[in-house]
C-alpha cells in the first residue's frame, strides 16, 4: 500500500505539500496540486484516516442513535441521514437503542469514545443524565424526530397536530365518536404530545376520550395488540383506534383479525406514521405521514453546521393525513380509489385535495 512519502516522491514534493493538498489548503500551487493529485490516483493513495483524525482532531464521522431500527420509520429516517451524511463527506455510526434508555446510553457513550465529530440522537426518554451530560459539555449534537425538552440542543422534528386535528374531523365526518387511542410511552415527547393533540382535537368536537379509551403502548407491535385486545373486551368498544405510531397498528390489526372481526366493519383504525406496508394491507391504512427523508436531511444539515462553526437550528416540518379506507371511508366506491392525501389545514372542517 503506498504511503504519502511514495506521493511525495512520485509528485517531486516534499511530504508537507501533499499533506497540504490533501487537506486541500489553498497554500499550494495549482501546478503542485495537479501532480500530487495525479500521483494519488496512479499509485491508490487512500489518507489513514485514523491518522488524519490525531492531526486535525477530526474523524468526518457523524453517530446516529436511533430509537428503533426495526421500526420502518426509523429505517428510512437512518437511510436520509447516512445519504445527506455522505453527500457532505461525512460517515455515520448506528446504533439502536431498541426503545430501552440503557441501550440508548450505551451507544451515546460507545460513539463519544470513538471521537465521532457529532451526535444525532432520537431520545427514548427525557431522563437520561450522560445525554444531558454531553449537551451542557458542549458536544456537538441535533435531537431528531424526539427532544429533550430544556436542554439547549437544536431539534428537528415533524408537528403532527394539525395533521391530527385533521384525522379527527375525518372521523367525526364519518360519523365516528366512540374513538380510541393507543399512546406512546409517556415519557418520550412524541408519545405525550400525540395523546394531548388528539385529546384536544376530540375535545373541538365535543367528542369525550374516556380513561378506559385510552390504551398505554410502547411503540412496539405487542402492545397494540394487547391494548387493542382490551378495547374489544369492552362492554362497549370503541368504533375506531388511533395507534400513535406504525406499528402498534400493525399489531392493532393483527387482534382484530384474531377475533375473527373486520377493520374497519367491525372496528375501524387510524395510524401515526405513515408506511409503505399501509398501502398493501387489506384494508389500505388511513394514516399520518412524516416528511422522513427531509427530517433526517434537514438533521444532518444542522449538525455539520454545529460541528464547522455555523450557527444551527430547530426546524419543524407540517405532517400530513393520508386518507385511505381503514376508516370506513367511501363504501361503495372501487377498490382502486384508495388514497387521498390531506394538506395541514390551520382549520375545520378539513378541505381535502384528491391525488
Amino acid at each position: 500500500m503506498a504511503s504519502i512519502k511514495d506521493v511525495a516522491a512520485e509528485a517531486g514534493v516534499s511530504v508537507a505539500t501533499v499533506s497540504r493538498v490533501l487537506n486541500d489548503h489553498p497554500s499550494v500551487s495549482d501546478d503542485a496540486r495537479t501532480r500530487v493529485l495525479a500521483a494519488v490516483q496512479a499509485l491508490g493513495y487512500r489518507p489513514n484516516a485514523v491518522a488524519r483524525s490525531l492531526r486535525t482532531d477530526q474523524t468526518r464521522t457523524l453517530g446516529l442513535v436511533i430509537s428503533d431500527v426495526m421500526n420502518p420509520y426509523f429505517t428510512e429516517l437512518a437511510r436520509s441521514v447516512e445519504e445527506a451524511a455522505r453527500a457532505l463527506g461525512y460517515s455515520v455510526i448506528i446504533g439502536n437503542a431498541d426503545e430501552r434508555p440503557e441501550l440508548q446510553d450505551h451507544h451515546v457513550r460507545t460513539l463519544l469514545d470513538r471521537r465521532i465529530d457529532g451526535l444525532l440522537v432520537s431520545p427514548t426518554d427525557g431522563g437520561s443524565p450522560l445525554m444531558l451530560e454531553a449537551a451542557r459539555a458542549g458536544t456537538p449534537m441535533v435531537f431528531v424526530d424526539r427532544w429533550i425538552p430544556g436542554v439547549d440542543v437544536p431539534a428537528v422534528r415533524a408537528d403532527g397536530r394539525a395533521a391530527i386535528r385533521d384525522l379527527v374531523a375525518h372521523l367525526y365526518e364519518l360519523g365516528h365518536r366512540r374513538v380510541a387511542i393507543i399512546a406512546g410511552p409517556a415519557a418520550t415527547t412524541t408519545g405525550s404530545e400525540r395523546v394531548q393533540a388528539f385529546r384536544e382535537a376530540l375535545a373541538e368536537y365535543g367528542v369525550p376520550l374516556p380513561d378506559a379509551y385510552i390504551g398505554q403502548g410502547d411503540f412496539q407491535a405487542e402492545s397494540g395488540r394487547r391494548v387493542t385486545e382490551g378495547f374489544l373486551d369492552l362492554p362497549e368498544p370503541p368504533e375506531v383506534v388511533f395507534a400513535t405510531d406504525n406499528l402498534m397498528a400493525l399489531g392493532a390489526l393483527d387482534a382484530v383479525r384474531a377475533r375473527g372481526l373486520r377493520v374497519p366493519c367491525d372496528m375501524a383504525l387510524a395510524a401515526f406514521d405513515d408506511i409503505p406496508w399501509f398501502v398493501h394491507t387489506d384494508p389500505p391504512v388511513t394514516a399520518i405521514a412524516q416528511p422522513t427523508g427531509e427530517l433526517g436531511r434537514a438533521a444532518v444539515r444542522a449538525l455539520v453546521d454545529r460541528i464547522e462553526g455555523r450557527p444551527p437550528r430547530s426546524v419543524t416540518l407540517p405532517a400530513r393525513l393520508v386518507v385511505r379506507r381503514s376508516c370506513g371511508e367511501g363504501r361503495g366506491e372501487s377498490a382502486g380509489d384508495n388514497e387521498r392525501q390531506t394538506p395541514v389545514q390551520n382549520q375545520t372542517p378539513v378541505q381535502r385535495s384528491t391525488s
